[in-house]
C-alpha cells in the first residue's frame, strides 16, 4: 500500500505501511519525536501511538501546540484518580474530565475528603508522575470490561459500559498497574503530565449530575504546562477572588441571595439603582438605533412551547406549571414559564397584517425569564435561575440578514467600548445534535452567518455543535481586567421558529412570507454582566454607573446649614447625593466611604463655608481639590453624565 501524510506545511510523507504518530514524527525529526505528546489526524486528536492507515492531514501535537493543555490536564486528572485509590482504598472513581483552566475527577467514598487531604494527595500525584509509565490504550469486550470493573468494586464504572452505545468501541487505559475506563486520547506516558499542577477545592456532585442518584466527592484542580503559567495562574485566582462579586456585593450592600428564593436575586436599594442605571443605558441605545419595546408574559400554555419546539429541545431547563384540569383530572394542564422571550415576540409580531414595508422590525424587551438551572450550577450574579436579558428580535427579510447583522455588530462593539470593554474574541457556534429544522434550512443560516461576520471584518474561530435549537449564532467575548473571557453578546439567525409559529409578511410579490428572526443580546443577562462589571473594577464603577457618586462630610457641627445647601445643589443637577452630617471626625468619614467605594467626597467646614467652596476628595487619591459650589455643581454633573449623553 502507498500512505500519503500531508503535513501542516503542505509537505507529504509518504509510506509503505500503516504508521504510528511517534513514527511519523521520528522520520521529520529525533526533536520532534521527544517532543511529540499526541496527533491529530483531519483535525481528530489521537494517540500517538495509534496506527494511522490512511490518507491523511496530519499534525504532530507538542507541548506547545494549543492542544496540549487539554491532554495535560486530562492526563492529570487520571494521575489524581489513582493517587486517591493509592491513599484511600476502598474509594471508587466515577467520572473525571479536564475542563476550562483544569480539571477534575469525581469519588465515591464513605469518608468525607478534606483540603487537608491535598498536601499528601499532590505528593502521592508527583510520585506517580516521576514513575512515568507508559499510557496504554486497549479495546475491550464490553461484557469483560463490566467484569473487570466489577471484580474490582467499580459499580459506577461498571454502569458507564453498559449504558455505551451497543456500537461503541470500549476502551481502556493502563499506566503501570493502574486501569481506567476511557475513550482517551492521551500523551504516551505519566511523566509528560510534569508537576505544574495543584489541587483547588472541594465540592458534591450527584452522581451523573441527577439529584436522585448518590452524592459523590469532587475534586478540582489546575494544570500547566510549566510552574510560571501555573503561578499566574494561582495569581489569577487570587485576585479573582478578591474581587468576587458576591464578596463586594455584600460589603457594598448592593444585593443578597437566600436559599428561601434559590437562584434570584434580592436587590438592595443602591444595587437596584446601579441596575436601573444600566438598564436606562442600554433602552436608550437601542431607542436610538430604531427598536420598540414591549412586554410580554411570564406564563404561557404548553401548545405555545410546544408549537415553537423549546418544550421537546429545551424543556429540560424550563419550569412548568400543572393546573387541575375539571374535565381530565388525571391530565393536568400544563403551563410554561417562559425561559425565553422569542417566542412571546413572534405574537407581537402576528398582531395585525405586516407587510415587507414594515421590515426590519425590531423588538426588544427587558423580560424576565426563568430558567430550571442545578443547583450546583448556581453561582451568585453569574448564573441564576431568574433574570432580565437585554434582548430583541428583529423580523426581516433574507436580504436583509447583512445589513441588520452589520449594525448590530456596530451597536455591540458601541456599547462594549462605552463600558470600558472590548471584543476580545467572536466564535461561530453552529448546529447542535438536538435542534429543529431541515439540514437545508440550517446551512442557510449558518452561511448567513460567515458571510455577515466576513463582511463586519471580525475574526472568528468555530465553537463546534453549540448553537441554540433554533439556530446557529455569533458568540461574542469580552476581556476583563485580570484577563478572563466572558461571552455575553449573541445573535442568532432562525428561520425556524417564524415558520412554526405561522409569522408572516406580505412581500413585494402580493405573497405571504415567513420573516427571518435574528435573536440578539448585547449584554446577555443584566445580572450576569452586572456580576462581570462587579469583578472587572472591583467595586470601583464609572462615576455615571456608581449607585453614590458622592457625599458631602461636615468637619464642624457648624457647617451643616451649608452642606445641606451643597447636598440640594448637586442633587437638583442631576447627581445621586448622600450627606454625612455624623459627629464623627472627618477622617474616618472619608475612610468610610472610601470603603464604599463613593468616587466623590467633598468635604466642608466653617471656611469652605463662608467662602462658598467644597474640597473635593477623588476615591484613590489623597489630593484635596478646591473649587467654588457653582464649579463643582457645573463640572460634577457634566463628569457624571452616561457615555452616550456626552455627545
Amino acid at each position: 500500500m502507498s500512505l500519503r501524510l500531508t503535513l501542516p506545511d503542505g509537505n507529504v510523507k509518504e509510506f509503505s505501511a500503516p504508521v504510528t504518530g511517534l513514527e511519523l514524527a521520528t522520520s521529520i525529526g529525533k526533536s520532534l519525536a521527544a517532543a511529540a505528546l499526541a496527533v491529530k489526524l483531519d483535525g481528530e486528536l489521537r494517540d500517538l501511538m495509534r496506527p494511522i492507515d490512511k490518507d491523511a492531514k496530519v499534525e504532530i501535537v507538542t507541548r506547545k501546540s494549543p492542544e496540549a493543555l487539554d491532554l495535560i490536564r486530562h492526563d492529570a486528572a487520571h494521575v489524581l484518580a489513582e493517587a486517591v485509590q493509592e491513599l484511600f482504598p476502598g474509594t471508587q472513581v466515577t467520572i473525571g474530565p479536564n475542563i476550562e483552566n483544569g480539571f477534575y475527577y469525581d469519588f465515591a467514598r464513605a469518608e468525607p475528603f478534606s483540603t487537608d487531604d491535598f498536601a499528601k494527595i499532590e505528593d502521592k500525584m508527583r510520585e506517580i508522575v516521576k514513575r512515568d509509565a507508559p499510557l496504554v490504550r486497549e479495546e475491550w469486550n464490553r461484557d469483560e470490561a463490566i467484569k473487570f470493573f466489577e471484580a474490582k468494586g467499580e459499580k459506577y464504572k461498571a454502569e458507564l459500559i453498559r449504558d455505551l452505545p451497543a456500537d461503541q468501541t470500549i476502551t481502556l487505559y493502563k499506566q503501570g498497574e493502574w486501569t481506567d475506563l476511557c475513550r482517551g486520547p492521551h500523551m504516551p506516558s505519566i511523566g509528560k503530565v510534569g508537576t505544574s499542577f495543584k489541587l483547588l477545592k472541594l465540592a458534591g456532585a450527584y452522581w451523573r449530575g441527577d439529584s436522585k442518584n448518590a452524592m459523590l466527592q469532587r475534586i478540582y484542580g489546575t494544570a500547566w504546562r510549566d510552574d510560571k503559567e501555573l503561578q499566574a495562574h494561582l495569581t489569577m485566582l487570587e485576585e479573582a477572588e478578591k474581587r468576587d462579586h458576591r464578596k463586594i456585593g455584600k460589603e457594598l450592600n448592593l444585593f443578597h441571595m437566600q436559599d428561601e428564593a434559590a437562584g434570584s436575586v434580592f436587590w438592595h436599594p443602591k444595587g437596584w439603582t446601579l441596575y436601573r442605571v444600566l438598564e436606562n443605558y442600554v433602552r436608550r441605545r437601542i431607542e436610538k438605533a430604531n427598536y420598540v419595546e414591549v412586554h410580554t408574559p411570564q406564563l404561557y400554555d404548553s401548545s405555545l412551547f410546544k408549537a415553537s419546539g423549546h418544550w421537546d429541545m429545551y424543556g429540560d431547563n424550563m419550569f412548568k406549571v400543572a393546573l387541575k384540569n375539571e374535565d381530565k383530572p388525571d391530565e393536568p394542564h400544563m403551563l410554561g414559564v417562559k425561559p425565553m422571550n422569542c417566542p412571546g415576540h413572534v405574537l407581537v409580531f402576528k398582531q395585525g397584517i405586516k407587510s415587507y414595508r414594515d421590515l426590519p422590525l425590531r423588538i426588544a424587551e427587558f423580560g424576565n425569564c426563568h430558567r430550571n438551572e442545578a443547583h450546583g450550577a448556581m453561582h451568585g450574579l453569574i448564573r441564576v435561575r431568574q433574570f432580565v436579558q437585554d434582548d430583541a428580535h428583529i423580523f426581516c427579510t433574507e436580504d436583509q440578514i447583512q445589513s441588520e447583522s452589520l449594525s448590530f455588530c456596530e451597536l455591540l462593539r458601541s456599547v462594549y467600548a462605552e463600558l470600558g470593554f472590548d471584543v476580545a474574541r467572536v466564535r461561530l457556534a453552529d448546529r447542535p445534535e438536538k435542534r429543529i429544522g431541515s439540514d437545508e434550512v440550517w446551512d442557510k443560516a449558518e452561511a448567513a452567518l460567515h458571510s455577515a461576520l466576513k463582511a463586519a471584518g471580525l475574526a472568528y474561530d468555530m465553537n463546534k455543535g453549540d448553537g441554540a435549537f433554533y439556530g446557529p449564532k455569533i458568540e461574542f467575548y469580552l476581556k476583563d481586567a485580570i484577563g478572563r473571557e466572558w461571552q455575553c453578546g449573541t445573535l442568532q439567525v432562525d428561520f425556524n421558529m417564524p415558520q412554526r409559529l405561522g409569522a408572516v409578511y406580505v412581500g413585494e410579490d402580493g405573497q405571504k412570507h415567513h420573516p427571518v428572526m435574528l435573536h440578539r443580546v448585547i449584554l446577555g443577562t443584566m445580572h450576569r454582566f452586572l456580576g462581570i462589571m462587579i469583578e472587572d473594577c472591583a467595586g470601583k464603577f464609572p462615576l455615571w454607573l456608581t449607585p453614590v457618586q458622592a457625599v458631602i462630610c461636615t468637619i464642624t457641627n457648624d457647617a451643616e446649614a451649608y452642606a445641606q445647601e451643597v447636598f440640594a445643589a448637586l442633587s437638583e443637577a442631576g447627581l445621586r447625593v448622600e450627606l454625612d452630617i455624623r459627629s464623627e471626625k472627618i477622617n474616618a468619614k472619608i475612610r468610610d466611604h472610601s470603603l464604599q467605594k463613593v468616587p466623590l467626597i467633598l468635604v466642608v467646614g466653617k471656611k469652605e463655608a463662608e467662602a462658598q467652596t467644597v474640597a473635593l476628595r477623588r476615591l484613590g487619591g489623597d489630593a484635596q481639590e478646591m473649587m467654588s459650589l457653582t464649579d463643582a455643581v457645573k463640572n460634577l454633573s457634566a463628569e457624571a453624565l452616561p457615555p452616550d449623553l456626552r455627545k
